[in-house]
């Protein structure tokens, strides 16, 4: 690619999956990105390594078949695809009750709900293809200590071990997580709920195949996920429980109470539960910034919202954020106008809110519901199940939702 066909420039603070998926994105739109980092990144030694970082850690991602279309169009799906998984089914209970729901994805007449990729192989492939692009500079174990903006352009400092350094550029994207310093700098407050729970995850191995089956039961100890992975036999588990509770899950003399925990919960649907890895463990919060859009700098990820993972709608919904924002970006590159123009970013938040407000409510209703032991709660909610299953014309709707296509 040939510097004089590069049109703008954009500073990206925070190299997640957010930060990378961008960077990416704005490279095939002919953008310079610089993407600052706060933690430095892997150097992978191996085709088979893959190193945890703090952005791509032992969690999975549920890709919806949006999210996957959307990397189908930057041109990196068959890369991650051998590390996915697709989602075939997905089957919704609740411990002891008689309340059940299932989508098919046959019956949807769908190739797949998503796919169920490891965080570690999307951060890998991702990070690969950035190192790959000769528009991406990519600025690693980098420390952001000012941010400030004129009428033309956003100014930062930043600190690299003993380098200083002062970026400019008429954009600046703040995907720098949900103790976002960029959100603090520009003065945006938050709206914060504590679930009281932690989630702990981990991947674990079954007697029966999982046969492109996803598990969402809904427990006394907490709603827990079970989901593909590659390996007829391997299935990721997300389990948020009571914070405080955590350690009796954790550590290699908890794998066999680990291990009953998990078979008491699901029963023999997934057969015997035979190993487990080693567990972690990730405190849930919901953060909501009031503002998603100041001046030139607009916030994206989890700096603009921090959701709880009950139903895997959170990396979706940045990367919907994400590939609108392009679209903006696209069309004032077209129209020979300001990247950064701030009624632009407005614009752009405007567009959001509907799809980022129903996901939110959609996720929060579903923890709140489901974490009321009130019997007569649990009988409304058992009996929303069975309707679910049987009245015709709600499954298609929740499975575009769910899929990320209603965006």
């Amino acid at each position: 690619m040939q510097n004089d066909l590069v049109t703008e420039k954009v500073i990206i603070v925070g190299g997640g999956m957010v930060g990378l998926s961008l960077a990416l994105m704005l490279a095939k739109q002919k953008i310079q990105v610089q993407l600052l980092e706060a933690i430095k990144y892997p150097i992978f030694e191996s085709e088979g390594e893959i190193p945890y970082h703090s952005s791509f850690d032992a969690r999975n991602t549920a890709l919806s078949r949006r999210s996957v279309q959307i990397y189908q169009q930057l041109g990196l799906w068959d890369l991650l695809q051998v590390h996915a998984t697709p989602i075939l089914q997905v089957h919704i209970t609740e411990q002891g009750s008689f309340g059940k729901a299932r989508l098919v994805a046959e019956e949807e007449k769908v190739e797949s709900f998503g796919q169920v990729i490891e965080n570690a192989w999307l951060g890998r492939v991702l990070l690969t293809e950035v190192r790959k692009e000769a528009l991406i500079e990519l600025i690693d174990g980098v420390k952001v200590t000012e941010l400030n903006q004129d009428q033309d352009q956003v100014h930062i400092e930043a600190n690299r071990g003993e380098e200083a350094l002062k970026l400019s550029a008429k954009l600046l994207i703040a995907a720098d997580g949900r103790d976002s310093f960029c959100r603090q700098a520009l003065g945006v407050g938050v709206d914060v709920h504590d679930y009281d729970q932690v989630a702990i995850v981990t991947a674990v191995q079954t007697s029966k195949p999982h046969q492109q089956v996803g598990f969402e039961r809904f427990s006394p100890l907490g709603p827990l996920a079970l989901l593909p992975l590659p390996g007829e036999y391997r299935r990721s588990v997300v389990w948020p429980v009571k914070k405080g509770t955590e350690h009796e899950w954790l550590g290699q003399e908890n794998d066999q109470h680990f291990l009953d925990a998990l078979q008491h919960t699901y029963g023999d649907r997934a057969g015997k539960f035979e190993k487990t890895g080693q567990r972690f463990c990730f405190p849930l919060s919901q953060v909501l910034a009031h503002k998603q859009a100041v001046g030139r700098v607009v916030l994206m990820g989890n700096a603009a919202h921090t959701i709880h993972p009950v139903a895997g709608q959170g990396f979706n919904l940045c990367l919907r954020d994400a590939f609108v924002l392009l679209r903006f970006i696209t069309e004032q590159l077209e129209a020979s106008e300001d990247i950064g123009q701030p009624e632009m970013l407005l614009a752009y938040e405007q567009s959001r809110l509907e799809d980022q407000k129903r996901v939110i409510k959609f996720c929060d209703s579903v923890v709140r519901g489901f974490s009321n032991s009130n019997p007569i709660l649990k009988l409304i909610r058992n009996t929303g199940l069975v309707a679910f299953d049987v009245i015709p014309g709600i499954k298609p709707l929740v499975a575009n939702y769910a899929m990320g296509l209603k965006a």
